[in-house]
């Protein structure tokens, strides 16, 4: 007995964030419209102020009962992936659980991924069905780090967006297709190339926390804020990408021209092209959803999952190649059949 992805919906916030809000909030930045079209993002979304991962997270499930006509009895176990929780204790998957009217029976457990989390979601959910016995998992992924983010810092306000996405994880049948064997990686080493540093029981909130920092590009941020190096992470991503797709077809016993598409973690439309022509893929063979949402983390591959099949892109039958890497340094992938 395998496990399939049964459904996916995914919920937004109201408020958005134009790249004219961009251009209007930092007139004197260096980047441009050209830089835009490079990066591929329009607009984003933004949780509201007191929006939580957990709202949006809970609101993404309450769509998926209702857009696939699923029955919140029939949830066995319960995965809660973000990087900004309710409480230090109890678990927010707990609480989602009580919001969500789950069964007294449903496991609940949160875990701390950003990019890669999606994929690390799938294989829990698959090693709980296939090891376990359960037959339906609630995969939530979320993510508010728009939060995170210094209110100077033009290099990640015009990238990421919030978001979030249930998917529902199912025990399969001959007739469903599976999702395939995984592959993962971390180097730790690399932690601070992006990084919140003070707010964890490592370093806690101080006034400094808040003392502005100034990069070689005239972008501001702090301590309290997200630090992402650029350079180094897309040097990460383009190195380690092709090395995880090649991993993951060998371990899954399939060759590149066996995939009918690619669906790469939506760190930026130029990293994933660059990846695309270092693997010699046509354009139709990735498919990419971020211009009207932005880099959402977690809930990027998802809801570029759902929109392919939404837009016929991704078809019954299709082996898809799932691929998740960012911050960790953590990545992930896996080979999906529809």
């Amino acid at each position: 007995m395998g496990a399939f992805i049964r459904a996916i919906s995914y919920n937004l916030p109201v408020c958005t964030f134009t790249n004219e809000d961009f251009f209007l909030q930092f007139p004197d930045s260096r980047i441009n419209s050209v830089n835009l079209s490079k990066i591929g993002v329009k607009q984003r979304h933004i949780a509201l102020e007191g929006e939580l991962a957990s709202d949006l997270a809970v609101k993404s499930a309450e769509r998926l009962f209702v857009e696939h006509n699923v029955n919140p009895a029939e949830i066995d176990f319960l995965l809660f992936c973000a990087q900004e929780f309710d409480y230090f204790t109890p678990s927010t998957a707990c609480t989602i659980q009580h919001r969500l009217k789950l069964p007294s029976h449903c496991g609940a457990l949160d875990f701390n991924l950003g990019c890669s989390g999606f994929v690390y979601g799938l294989s829990l959910a698959k090693g709980l069905i296939e090891s376990v016995g359960l037959k339906n998992i609630l995969l939530l992924t979320s993510s508010t780090l728009t939060r995170k983010l210094h209110p100077k810092d033009a290099s990640l306000r015009y990238l990421f967006g919030d978001a979030a996405c249930a998917t529902l994880i199912s025990n399969a049948s001959e007739v469903d297709g599976e999702i395939g064997q995984f592959v993962f990686g971390t180097d730790g080493a690399g932690a601070e190339k992006i990084i919140v540093k003070d707010g964890g029981a490592r370093n806690l909130i101080t006034n400094e926390s808040y003392t502005e920092i100034s990069n070689e590009y005239g972008n501001i941020t702090s301590k309290a804020y997200m630090d992402m190096k650029g350079p180094a992470v897309f040097s990460f991503s383009i190195k380690i990408v092709p090395k995880i797709i090649a991993d993951t077809l060998e371990k899954n016993q399939m060759h590149i021209k066996d995939i009918d598409l690619f669906i790469f973690h939506q760190a930026n439309l130029f990293i994933i092209d660059t990846i695309r022509k270092k693997l010699n893929l046509s354009e139709n063979k990735v498919f990419n959803y971020m211009e009207t949402v932005g880099n959402t983390v977690s809930s990027s591959i998802p809801i570029a999952l759902y929109e392919a099949m939404k837009q016929d892109k991704a078809k019954k039958g299709d082996s898809v190649v799932l691929v998740g890497f960012g911050v960790g340094l953590s990545w992930a992938a896996t080979i999906i059949k529809l």
